[in-house]
């Protein structure tokens, strides 16, 4: 199965909240959210049904996995590692996710949404520790420097992303030089410095089954 590339806002009315897929559409009176519309589909308007264990705990995985926009077996390869670290697994896997490439271009604010980020990385805008990196997915360390390459196209798409990110402000385990579209990640974000509303031990307990 390849990757969604349907309607953004359906997936977050699929899990009812809000998942930032679409960048400044996500802040405006616009948003699927915002208007209260109800999951897509025939039956979407029965959301009010108690769910059983297994399925809150799959809400939770589905609800994480797509709000930063990863298969299923990539996602799970990501919660093998997180498993394999010592540390509490939740947490880890929280940490790895923020911690991929295209996750901090879109914190940085070079890119709208996660997507886009993607994209920019794959389209080979960005380097790491003065390197082009063309793989989202890439997970980095403290320490690393992410920057804009200065070539046109890229510096002119992260400076307009920059300018339309008003309502985003950058995590405070990250630096950033707007001017030199150069940023460093400073340290590995603890759980509370971390977005995602969810559960992750929920997640935990629905792969240890």
């Amino acid at each position: 199965m390849g990757r969604y590339t349907g309607p953004a806002c359906r997936i977050c009315r699929r899990e009812g909240q809000k998942l930032f897929l679409k960048g400044a559409r996500c802040y405006m009176s616009k948003c699927a959210i915002e208007k209260g519309l109800p999951a897509p589909g025939q039956h979407g308007s029965r959301r009010g049904r108690k769910m059983s264990a297994f399925g809150e705990q799959l809400r939770q995985k589905q609800c994480l996995r797509r709000q930063y926009g990863m298969q299923e077996l990539q996602f799970k390869r990501f919660f093998q590692e997180a498993h394999r670290r010592t540390g509490v697994t939740g947490e880890t896997l929280l940490q790895l996710l923020e911690t991929r490439l295209d996750n901090l271009v879109y914190r940085l604010g070079f890119a709208a949404s996660r997507r886009a980020a993607r994209q920019f990385t794959l389209h080979g805008h960005i380097a790491v520790n003065g390197k082009t990196a063309t793989i989202p997915s890439m997970l980095l360390k403290e320490g690393d420097v992410i920057e804009v390459r200065d070539r046109p196209r890229g510096r002119d798409l992260a400076a307009r992303a920059l300018e339309a990110a008003t309502t985003q402000q950058t995590p405070e385990w990250l630096t950033l030089d707007k001017k030199a579209f150069r940023a460093e990640l400073i340290s590995i974000p603890t759980r509370e410095q971390i977005a995602p509303v969810v559960d992750e031990q929920a997640i935990v307990e629905l792969y240890s089954r």
